[in-house]
């Protein structure tokens, strides 16, 4: 299918979007190839420019880095790594990241939506992970994101959409695309939301901590493709009550 994704003015064939925080250095160039992914984010902290383990010494080439910014937990500390990524030279997508809750690990979004309108007005590309919410997603795009990024239930639980029909909500209701981050812990998930109208799915912790972490990024590719194609042909109406047989039960038998 010819069926590009544009972000952030580029395009991408993939929308598998691999996160690297909790992978082993040499294992990431397997794991980006087995996914066949396009993008990929990464820790400011692990780009250490001079130091004996620069994670930008492990990514394939041509890959698009999406630097975050965690760590932060307000605005100004946000704004502040993503300058500070820009400057190393890993271009001008960033994943704003402003997290204060230290037990549940869920966004500040009104610190985010302040982080985004600066960055924004920087040049950034700017992808802002959130609580899905409608009001901050339309704050956002008012602000200049180039997507939105709820997430699907808190971060690492690989629990999965438990926050769908608010996710559901953002695709209908914004323009910018939806990327479902957080929360993602198997194929299966993946590919629900994909079927739900998201642009695009980041994992990190279901295929870093899989027993086979280069074959389940391939199940992820698998899976995004899989509910991308489905989404796109458009399900089929749900029935509520009683059933429908799909092949003549008679007929045949009239003649």
């Amino acid at each position: 299918m010819d069926d590009v994704f544009r972000l952030g003015g580029k395009e991408f064939r993939s929308r598998f979007i691999l996160g690297s925080g909790k992978f082993s250095l040499p294992l990431i160039r397997a794991v980006a190839e087995h996914g066949g992914a396009e993008m990929i984010t990464l820790a400011l902290r692990r780009a250490n420019a001079g130091g004996e383990e620069n994670i930008l010494d492990f990514i394939p080439p041509g890959l698009t880095l999406i630097p975050n910014t965690s760590g932060a937990r307000t605005a100004d500390e946000a704004v502040r790594i993503a300058r500070l990524s820009r400057a190393m030279g890993c271009g001008d997508f960033v994943k704003i990241e402003v997290i204060r809750d230290t037990k549940y690990l869920l966004p500040d979004n009104a610190e985010t939506v302040r982080a985004a309108e600066v960055l924004a007005a920087e040049g950034f590309a700017v992808l802002p992970y959130v609580y899905p919410d409608l009001a901050t997603a339309r704050a956002l795009a008012a602000a200049g994101a180039a997507a939105v990024m709820p997430l699907g239930a808190p971060i690492g639980s690989n629990k999965g959409l438990l926050t769908r029909d608010f996710i559901r909500i953002l695709v209908q209701e914004i323009s910018l695309p939806v990327i479902v981050d957080a929360g993602i812990g198997r194929p299966s998930h993946a590919c629900e939301a994909m079927e739900l109208g998201a642009a695009a799915v980041m994992a990190n912790t279901a295929v870093a901590t899989a027993a086979d972490a280069a074959e389940m990024a391939a199940a992820f590719r698998l899976a995004i493709e899989a509910g991308r194609r489905g989404f796109l042909a458009g399900p089929g109406r749900v029935l509520e009550q009683g059933a429908e047989a799909s092949s003549p039960l008679t007929g045949f038998l009239e003649d």
